[in-house]
């Protein structure tokens, strides 16, 4: 508090200390109602226009504007987006199967029609990189949960490999085998803050501004908020209203007295 740091660090020491006192020094500190906790405060998302998300996606190229494109075009996070496999993309229906999300939670949500072409010639890259690593027997992909125990060969097979693979395989540190990652999400975050500063957008431009633009503009457009919800996978509509503040209407939809008696 003397240093002002943020609430996250306040709390983030608070809880190593509880640990501290509580599991190794084994010393009770009296009800969690006693302990001081930092409140977080309320911010309002930084969000793109439709005219700046085109000149960010526009300074991208290859895996990188792909990947960016699905955040804005499917309202995805960086990791949901990292972690796709080939069976999530449904290019029949137009649709990203989101698995384990956040909360652990599946959820659908739209597969951008302008993004087909580039994905299905994107496939077939990774498809070779596929049919290399088949040649040489190289262990297959990870698998969530214990599908790898119950399932021995299903991360070889061609449906569970990552859409968005590493160029080499690197060594897994958990299990210590050599096999194919995903991108790592530093890669995609380097590639869009340095995209949103050539294309000269004066705000704090993210992977996840991405996807708050998405929210946004889909309301702008008069989509349901309980539609965007689902797509973004909130699980209270609290949660979604935050984007009614930052649509593209002036403060809270309200017109500046300045512009009365002008054309709107």
């Amino acid at each position: 508090m003397e240093g002002r740091v943020s609430p996250s660090t306040q709390n983030q020491a608070l809880a190593a200390l509880l640990f501290l006192y509580r599991d190794v020094l084994r010393v009770q500190l009296g009800q969690p109602r006693d302990y001081l906790r930092a409140l977080r405060p309320r911010r309002l998302p930084i969000v793109l226009s439709r005219a700046e998300v085109q000149q960010l996606l526009a300074r991208l190229s290859g895996r990188e504007r792909l990947v960016a494109t699905l955040l804005y075009g499917g309202g995805l996070r960086l990791l949901e987006a990292l972690r796709l496999r080939v069976h999530d993309l449904d290019f029949d229906r137009r649709e990203i199967m989101v698995r384990g999300g956040k909360g652990d939670k599946d959820r659908r949500t739209v597969l951008p029609a302008s993004l087909v072409g580039d994905l299905r010639l994107h496939l077939e890259e990774v498809h070779n990189l596929w049919l290399a690593d088949r040649a040489v027997n190289l262990p297959g992909v990870w698998l969530p949960a214990a599908l790898e125990r119950k399932f021995p060969g299903a991360g070889r097979e061609w449906h569970w490999q990552w859409v968005f693979p590493t160029a080499r395989p690197q060594r897994d540190p958990r299990s210590g085998m050599v096999r194919r990652h995903h991108l790592p999400d530093r890669t995609l975050q380097r590639a869009v803050r340095d995209a949103a500063r050539r294309a000269g957008i004066a705000k704090a431009a993210t992977c996840h501004t991405l996807r708050h633009s998405f929210a946004t503009h889909l309301l702008e457009a008069g989509y349901d908020i309980r539609t965007v919800q689902e797509l973004l996978g909130h699980r209270d509509v609290r949660t979604t209203m935050i984007y009614t503040h930052v649509l593209n209407r002036g403060g809270m939809g309200v017109r500046s007295p300045a512009d009365f008696g002008q054309e709107a």
